[in-house]
């Protein structure tokens, strides 16, 4: 619990939700590591709270997928399985393809400015947390011009799942050329108002994500 500190209080937000936000971004930064225990009575000394916004937090990480409860144990961060990160990135492709779809149907033409500007920021020789930013501002972009929050909420939802994966895939070399490129067939169909096409990219970007766990793990399983 090192890498934690005492939290700022706003007043504007419950102590709960507060708590919930700084766990969270612990876990997904990598400063709560996977199979870490999460005790109750530490955080809340950590953290200057009592326990019980600490056990609703965990309790809501648990439902979001960042925690695992195990009987008579307690919680732990989550440690997700290559079949669990596939699994996520099947469900991923599948809605960002639809979400590229709306998108294209939906954007005005400012909409495809704003977006062809935010793909041109997105340099290769950016450090992996910019490059990320950008990537993430990119496909939020996206997500918002689908007028859809549900499916906006979803595809958010399984992004923080694989946060610690898609930061290996992005400090990878020939990932980055890969996203690059990808995105651009992406922004060219949906200039195009080829709606089927911007699917199909959209879905192929997810896909080589996933083909590229696959391939690491098998190479680290050698």
């Amino acid at each position: 619990m090192d890498n934690l500190s005492k939290i700022n209080i706003d007043e504007y937000k419950p102590l709960r939700d507060i708590v919930f936000e700084n766990l969270r971004e612990a876990i997904l930064s990598g400063n709560l590591t996977p199979g870490q225990r999460l005790m109750e009575v530490q955080l809340a000394e950590t953290l200057g709270v009592s326990r019980t916004p600490v056990r609703e937090a965990i309790r809501k990480l648990e439902l979001e997928g960042l925690v695992v409860m195990i009987p008579r144990k307690g919680a732990y961060v989550a440690d997700m399985s290559i079949k669990d990160i596939v699994e996520v990135l099947e469900i991923r492709a599948s809605l960002e393809g639809l979400a590229a779809y709306l998108a294209t149907e939906r954007m005005t033409n400012d909409d495809i400015k704003n977006l062809e500007k935010i793909s041109k920021q997105i340099k290769k020789n950016s450090s992996v947390d910019e490059f990320l930013k950008k990537d993430v501002e990119f496909h939020e972009y996206i997500f918002k011009a689908t007028n859809n929050k549900r499916l906006h909420q979803l595809i958010n939802s399984l992004w923080e799942q694989v946060y610690r994966f898609r930061v290996s895939y992005i400090s990878d070399e020939e990932s980055i050329d890969n996203i690059i490129n990808e995105h651009k067939l992406i922004l060219k169909a949906i200039k195009n108002r080829d709606s089927y096409l911007a699917e199909k990219y959209a879905k192929e970007h997810i896909e080589k994500a996933e083909q590229f766990m696959i391939n690491k793990t098998m190479v680290n399983n050698r």
